[in-house]
């Protein structure tokens, strides 16, 4: 489903910037950009730096006069302000509009470029391979004053990001952020990168022969009485048992025994 997020009348060249980054890193490139402040935003090098590394959106990205050139192509709009006292489109937290958005469960979606038998049965997420007619544009207003009246009665949602009731002042860039990773979730999501496979574990002989190691080093620096053991190397046995070390950490934990044994017989006599 094509995703657009619109900047309206943006007046630091920054959050330009970090609004690329932002889409980028949940896969979406198409910005349109609103009467910006500067002509040459693209360009200017806040712009570049903040976008720190999303110069390929920057590059797709467009500059309009008018925001019904900016929605062109767009089915679903969604404002991101507070709905009007008046009156107004209805204001839902993005996971809870995306959700019923992708379920079908709107109503007001009826002839507005959405077919129901193009929407998922179940689950939040469309299948792999469908998609809804027509595209969803995120419409997000000035830093200062934020989005005009009469561009929030045009949308079918006031998105509203849940804060702390006592401050809910978000950066322009960080609110961009929030709604991107709530509508790719609700697409399905990327997957976590897996992390380093783990080691192999060390088997039986290796943790006897590390142990085995361990107690002649404690014994050369005094730490460990031969001839008054108490429970020392058992407990050791144990805590290694439910370390579980690997092959490379018992390799370690021998050099360390090796050490041990050459810092003692290096040590001046008394």
């Amino acid at each position: 489903m094509n995703t657009r997020f619109v900047l309206i009348h943006t007046s630091h060249a920054g959050n330009v910037g970090a609004t690329a980054r932002a889409m980028k890193t949940m896969g979406f490139d198409d910005l349109v950009l609103v009467a910006p402040r500067w002509a040459n935003v693209l360009r200017r090098e806040e712009t570049i730096q903040r976008a720190s590394g999303a110069l390929d959106v920057l590059a797709r990205a467009r500059i309009v006069a008018t925001l019904d050139e900016a929605l062109d192509g767009m089915a679903h709009l969604c404002a991101t302000a507070m709905t009007p006292r008046d009156f107004g489109p209805p204001t839902r937290a993005p996971r809870q509009h995306f959700e019923m958005l992708l379920k079908g469960e709107l109503s007001a979606l009826a002839g507005q470029g959405f077919e129901p038998d193009l929407m998922p049965e179940t689950g939040a997420a469309a299948r792999p391979g469908r998609q809804m007619a027509g595209g969803i544009a995120f419409l997000f207003g000035s830093e200062r004053f934020g989005m005009a009246n009469e561009d929030v009665y045009r949308c079918h949602v006031a998105l509203s990001i849940p804060t702390h009731p006592r401050f809910g002042s978000l950066n322009l860039g960080a609110a961009v952020q929030l709604i991107a990773y709530e509508w790719r979730q609700a697409l399905g999501g990327f997957a976590v990168p897996a992390g380093a496979a783990p080691g192999q574990a060390a088997d039986a002989a290796q943790l006897a022969g590390m142990l085995a190691h361990w107690q002649q080093a404690l014994t050369a620096i005094g730490f460990l009485d031969p001839a008054a053991p108490k429970k020392l190397m058992p407990r050791l046995n144990q805590l290694f048992n439910r370390a579980q070390p690997t092959q490379e950490e018992i390799h370690i934990l021998r050099g360390i025994a090796k050490a041990m044994l050459q810092a003692s017989a290096s040590r001046p006599l008394d």
